[in-house]
C-alpha cells in the first residue's frame, strides 16, 4: 500500500507544481477520516488542487458554489411535493458524497455554513426530521479567501473550525513554479488525463492500518503538553480542545504512515501541529495588539522539551 500512496502523490503532481507538502497533509487527512480547509487569496491553485486530489480517489465527487444566496437546503437536500403521485418526497443534496468541495466557503452566511456541521462531525445528514448516513469514506474539501483582503464573506465561527481537521494556506508559487504552471497550462489542461489511483476499498484498508502506528507514551505526553499549553498560555483566550488533541494524535500518525514508519516520532508532531492547532487559537485582545497566532504558537512549541526517545 505504500506504492499507492506513491502513485497518488505522482499522480496529483501531473497538474499541481510544487505542492508536495501540501499534498502530504491532503493525503494524511484522507486516510484519518478529516476535513481540510485550504486558505489563499484567489487564483492561487486552491480548487484545483481540490479538485485533483478528489479526481485521484475513486469514489462520488461533488461540489458547491457557496455564494450569499445559497440556502441551507441547496447544501443537505429538502423534502418536496410530487404533484404526480401527491406525496413528499425526499431529494438529497450534494452533500452525500464521497469528497465534497467546499468552495469559497466563507462566502456562505453563518446558516448556510452551519448545515455542513452535522455531517462533517457525525457522517450523517438531517433532513426535515429523516436522517441519512453518509458512506465512508467521506472528506470535506473547502476553500476560502483570506477574510483579510475580501468583502463580502463571512468569517467560519469557531464551532465551525475546530471540526475542520487540518488548516493549510497557499502560498505563492517560487519564479520556477510559476514558470512551469504557465508552460504545463499554455496547450492542455492536465486535470483531464488525472486517472483514480486508490479505490474505496484500497482506502478503507489504509485508514485500518493507519490505527497500528505506535505512539510511545512520552510522545503521547509531548502531544498534550502542546495542546494543554495553547490552553494556558497567557496570550490566548481560548485555547484548542479535546477533539485538537486527538487530531494532532491521527495527524502524527499519518504523518509517520505516509514516511513508511511504524511508529512516531516527536518530529511528526511538529510538522503536522502547525496545520492542526493554529485555526483553533484566539489570542486575548492585547495580545493580538502585538502578536500573531504564528508568533505565539511557536513560542509555544519551543518551550516544550521534545522526547529524545522514541518507539523503534
Amino acid at each position: 500500500m505504500e506504492n499507492k500512496i506513491s502513485e497518488l502523490k505522482r499522480e496529483i503532481a501531473k497538474v499541481i507544481v510544487g505542492r508536495e507538502k501540501d499534498i502530504e497533509l491532503l493525503t494524511i487527512a484522507l486516510i484519518q477520516g478529516g476535513h481540510i480547509l485550504l486558505e489563499s487569496v484567489p487564483g492561487t491553485g486552491k480548487t484545483l488542487l481540490a479538485k485533483t486530489f478528489a479526481k485521484c480517489i475513486n469514489g462520488d465527487f461533488k461540489r458547491i458554489q457557496f455564494t450569499p444566496d445559497v440556502l441551507p437546503t441547496d447544501v443537505t437536500g429538502m423534502q418536496f411535493f410530487n404533484p404526480k403521485n401527491q406525496q413528499f418526497e425526499l431529494r438529497q443534496g450534494p452533500i452525500i458524497t464521497n469528497i465534497l468541495l467546499a468552495d469559497e466557503i466563507n462566502r456562505a452566511t453563518p446558516r448556510t455554513q452551519s448545515s455542513l456541521l452535522e455531517v462533517m462531525e457525525e457522517r450523517q445528514v438531517t433532513i426535515d426530521g429523516e436522517t441519512l448516513k453518509v458512506e465512508e469514506p467521506f472528506m470535506v474539501i473547502a476553500t476560502q479567501n483570506q477574510v483579510e483582503s475580501q468583502q463580502g464573506t463571512f468569517p467560519l465561527p469557531a464551532a465551525q473550525l475546530d471540526r475542520f481537521f487540518m488548516k493549510i494556506s497557499i502560498e505563492y508559487p517560487t519564479y520556477e513554479e510559476e514558470r512551469d504552471i504557465l508552460r504545463k497550462f499554455q496547450k492542455e489542461e492536465p486535470l483531464s488525463t488525472v486517472q483514480a489511483i486508490l479505490s474505496k476499498e484500497e482506502l478503507i484498508y489504509l485508514k485500518q492500518e493507519v490505527k497500528n502506528i505506535l505512539i510511545s507514551e512520552d510522545v503521547e505526553k509531548f502531544i498534550l503538553l502542546i495542546t494543554r499549553q495553547t490552553r494556558e498560555h497567557s496570550a490566548i483566550d481560548q485555547g484548542a480542545s479535546p477533539r485538537a488533541a486527538l487530531a494532532l494524535l491521527k495527524a502524527s500518525q499519518g504523518h509517520a504512515f505516509i514516511q513508511g514508519r511504524q511508529f512516531v516520532t516527536p518530529d511528526d508532531v511538529k510538522i503536522v501541529a502547525p496545520y492542526v492547532l493554529k485555526h483553533r487559537l484566539y489570542l486575548s485582545m492585547e495580545a493580538s495588539l502585538t502578536n500573531t497566532v504564528d508568533e505565539i504558537f511557536e513560542d509555544i512549541v519551543s518551550n516544550i522539551p521534545a522526547p529524545v526517545e522514541s518507539v523503534r
